[in-house]
Formats: structure tokens, sequence, C-alpha cells
């Protein structure tokens, strides 16, 4: 059976076409972030993997990895948030429950104020901060008056 080969090669042009174009879409998209915010993300992306590689994160190393390559297709497409912002932005939320002194105490250690101890990995973080106040001087306590004996008073 004979082919046409003018209509095969005219067919294989036209979704080598669309292939390209689709290619050139996803090429666009997929970097989306350029410059110096590359290079952050780079920067990142070998931190992460360090952390995997080294054992310091408190993943398995093969998730760590997957994640970090993740996290760094993310920050390419420009969909990452800023993790930061995020988290400050939480522990307001959080502290709104809260009112007066403990509110403003709340927000200051959710700002780093304070100490920190424990770790996730160990099962918590536990922050603290220390407030002191002084207390103003009870004004002495007055003497009782001596009681009068009853017999005194009904002895006339």
């Amino acid at each position: 059976m004979p082919t046409n080969s003018s209509s095969v090669h005219s067919a294989s042009r036209g979704r080598s076409a669309l292939l390209t174009v689709a290619l050139i879409g996803l090429s666009a998209s997929a970097i989306a972030v350029t410059g110096s915010a590359l290079a952050e993300v780079q920067a990142r992306y070998g931190q992460d993997r360090a952390k995997c590689l080294d054992g310091s994160s408190n993943q398995d190393r093969a998730t760590c990895l997957k994640e970090a390559g993740a996290a760094r297709a993310a920050a390419l497409k420009g969909q990452l948030g800023d993790a930061g912002t995020a988290k400050h932005d939480n522990a307001k939320q959080r502290c709104q429950a809260l009112t007066g002194d403990d509110a403003k105490d709340c927000l200051s250690r959710a700002s780093g104020a304070g100490t920190v101890t424990g770790s996730v990995q160990a099962g918590g973080v536990l922050r603290e901060t220390v407030t002191t106040q002084i207390m103003p001087a009870e004004p002495p306590a007055s003497a009782p008056s001596p009681a009068v004996p009853a017999s005194a008073t009904s002895a006339r």
C-alpha cells in the first residue's frame, strides 16, 4: 500500500509546531523568577538539599530531597509564599484571642522575645518571657483599738 508522504510530513510538522508552542508556554510559566530571585531560590534549594544529605532535617533522606525539589519548583513558578510573613500572621491571629497584657506578651513571644527551649523533634517548643511587676506597698495596718472589758462598763 503506497502512502502519501506529503500528508504524513504535513501532519508531522503540525504536531511539531504544536509541541513547540506548548513547550514555550510551559517554559515561560515555569520560570516566573529571574535574576537575583532566581539566585535566592537556587541558594535556598542548596541549603535544603544540604540539610537532607547531612541528616539535620526531621525527614528521611528521600522524602526530604523530594520536598526540597518540590519547593524549588514551586518557587520557580512564583507559587511559594513568604513563610516568614505567613508565620507572623498566624501568630498574630492566635494572640487575638487574648486581651490586655496577655495579648501584648503573646505578640512579644511570637516576635522572638524571651527564651526558647525544646524542639519540634523533642515534642514541643516552649517560648517564655518573664515580666517583673513591682507591687505598691500596702499601707501599714492600723493597730486594733483595745477592747473594753464588759466588766469595766457594768461595774458602775
